[in-house]
């Protein structure tokens, strides 16, 4: 008992003060319960109509929230009080729960081809870590899948005896997984998150025997969730909602993969050497054609652009022969653009492909060719994905892609910081299915025959006006020496726009020293000219005199999506996880 005590008079506490509601909840608290004590459901109803925007919310609903709140904060048993009282009422209003930023169910039309959505994609999605060296695991396709993500991406090779299927990183030193072991984990997880079709695009490094050993393998693995087109070029590509708990394969078709390595091997012999360390390193972006980008991997980043040159179509033909049932599998054909980027984006009446680009050869490409990338990706699916020298798994700066209409904006999901928050804030949107529509505005064909114009000097569409009111939750997530040794942390807000370059700010608030509570109570004005791509960006940190500034939470949310009214919006740590206290009081709205 004495070393007990002992232990707590060494002990520190920091006091925890509850901040009293906030001047708009007070204020909003009098108005709708008349100057009364107490707030009925009737009142609450007309509150959430008026001010939160929520013309659908019944009677019921508000009877339901008084009931709920009532229960759990002073465990009354039915049919007494009926009323909030101005906690009640501020813990409703903070409770993330009850009173979330953004809704939970899918609501944009699922029912338009696939090429009309943004699809959340990973890249190389078997890699627990780094591009090089890390394990490849089927446990980082679970998460991804768990999230919502809806593309997955494999590098598949032969085995060292080449008789099996090993999925892994090509020349590199990652060490591999079985396929068969990842297809089973995509089979046994794929809609736990959403019911929409998964894509698995295949980076295929194998012989013709393999492919069928693949074809069988997928076959058995998946059976009727596999979706296998009629023909072999689609003309249009199916629906979300037609698509449901499907499986679509995505990959080359045998005979343009087989002349894309006759192609190689004949390089490779001309200039007899092996890969070099361009293979691993990639060329610089002014170097890069998006012939040589195109279909990903640092291996392919040396090859010339060697589509016109005579390929010996008998080999390819002859070898062909023994992989049909991998070539019926591929549902979404990739290819490599031929003759130059103008050619590589020509929309072809009768069917509908992927083409890869890498972020420098879209960077280049938005450059020249801005709409004719943007009217390529109303029919055609583009993927983007991370260029080769991004060995720690980083990101890169997904708006580009998504103002140009590219579906699957490819992202290293292992990967942290501020552009992979940004990708789980775009899809946050339509109930976290993992299918966003795309905006009308990068579908339409005008009159004349123009497409939307992302550099376009645009107007203002839309303002959005962003109150911080508070923040709470840190003392019961964080240690209480987590930020400061000595004294309770000094945090501050920084609140921004991710979107087109015309809308992207930060802003921050004044720092609140000594305050595990904070209260800054600050507004910020955002101009919108393009609202539907804009991304609400917050983030917490907490002042250090003599350091860096310390991370406390952040969140990113489609600002298409805000619920505008007095809204509690929870936290996520670096990783994208959510905090299970840490949350702010915000108030959205739309002028």
């Amino acid at each position: 008992m004495g070393s007990y005590r002992m232990c707590v008079c060494f002990t520190r506490k920091f006091k925890v003060t509850e901040a009293a509601p906030p001047t708009d909840v007070k204020d909003a608290f009098n108005r709708y319960a008349e100057g009364g004590p107490h707030m009925t459901a009737e009142q609450l109803h007309r509150f959430l109509v008026d001010v939160q925007g929520q013309g659908f919310a019944t009677k019921g609903d508000a009877e339901g929230i008084v009931q709920q709140l009532l229960q759990k904060r002073h465990h009354m048993a039915k049919f007494r009080r009926h009323a909030l009282t101005l906690d009640d009422f501020h813990h409703y209003l903070f409770s993330a729960d009850l009173n979330p930023p953004i809704g939970d169910q899918v609501h944009h039309d699922m029912t338009a081809p696939l090429s009309d959505y943004f699809i959340y994609t990973g890249h190389n999605s078997y890699l627990t870590g780094n591009q090089l060296s890390s394990d490849c695991s089927d446990v980082p396709i679970i998460k991804a899948l768990k999230r919502g993500v809806r593309v997955v991406e494999l590098d598949i090779w032969p085995n060292s005896t080449k008789d099996d299927v090993h999925v892994l990183h090509g020349r590199t030193l990652t060490t591999p997984v079985e396929l068969i072991k990842c297809l089973k984990s995509i089979k046994e997880h794929a809609f736990r998150a959403s019911p929409y079709p998964v894509v698995i695009t295949l980076e295929d490094h194998l012989t013709p025997d393999l492919q069928a050993k693949v074809a069988q393998m997928v076959t058995q693995t998946f059976g009727t969730m596999l979706f296998c087109p009629d023909s072999e070029c689609l003309k249009e590509l199916p629906t979300p909602e037609k698509l449901k708990y499907r499986i679509i394969i995505s990959t080359k078709p045998p005979k343009e993969y087989l002349e894309a390595e006759s192609n190689k091997r004949k390089m490779n012999n001309s200039h007899n050497v092996k890969e070099s360390d361009d293979d691993v390193w990639g060329k610089e972006p002014a170097e890069l054609t998006v012939d040589q980008e195109d279909e990903k991997t640092d291996s392919d980043a040396s090859e010339n652009n060697q589509d016109n040159e005579e390929t010996d179509a008998c080999e390819p033909e002859v070898r062909l022969s023994r992989a049909p049932a991998y070539k019926h599998l591929i549902a979404i054909h990739a290819g490599k653009p031929k003759g130059g980027l103008k050619e590589g984006l020509k929309v072809e009446p009768d069917k509908v492909r992927r083409l890869s680009l890498s972020e420098q050869a879209l960077e280049k490409a938005t450059m020249s060719h801005g709409t004719d990338v943007v009217r390529f990706t109303q029919k055609n699916i583009l993927r983007i994905y991370p260029k080769g020298t991004r060995f720690n798994s980083s990101n890169y700066k997904p708006l580009i892609g998504w103002m140009h209409g590219a579906q699957m904006v490819a992202f290293n999901m292992q990967g942290y910081g501020r552009y992979l928050w940004l990708m789980h804030g775009m899809f946050r949107s339509n109930g976290g299915c993992g299918y966003v529509k795309k905006p009308d505005f990068l579908m339409n064909v005008n009159p004349n025959g123009s497409v939307f114009n992302p550099k376009a000097d645009l107007p203002v569409k839309k303002t959005l006006k962003v109150k911080v009111y508070m923040g709470d939750g840190w003392h019961l997530d964080f240690k209480q020496t987590h930020f400061d040794l000595y004294s309770p942390p000094d945090f501050y807000t920084r609140v921004g726009i991710a979107g087109v370059p015309a809308d992207e700010i930060m802003k921050k608030t004044k720092k609140k020293e000594d305050d595990w509570t904070p209260v800054w109570d600050e507004e910020f004005v955002f101009p919108l000219r393009v609202p539907e791509l804009a991304l609400l960006r917050v983030e917490v940190h907490e002042y250090d005199m003599s350091e860096r500034d310390d991370f406390a939470g952040q969140t990113c949310l489609p600002v298409s999506e805000l619920k505008p009214g007095i809204r509690a919006v929870p936290l996520f740590n670096r990783k994208g996880e959510k905090f299970n206290s840490v949350r702010l009081l915000m108030r959205f709205e739309f002028i």
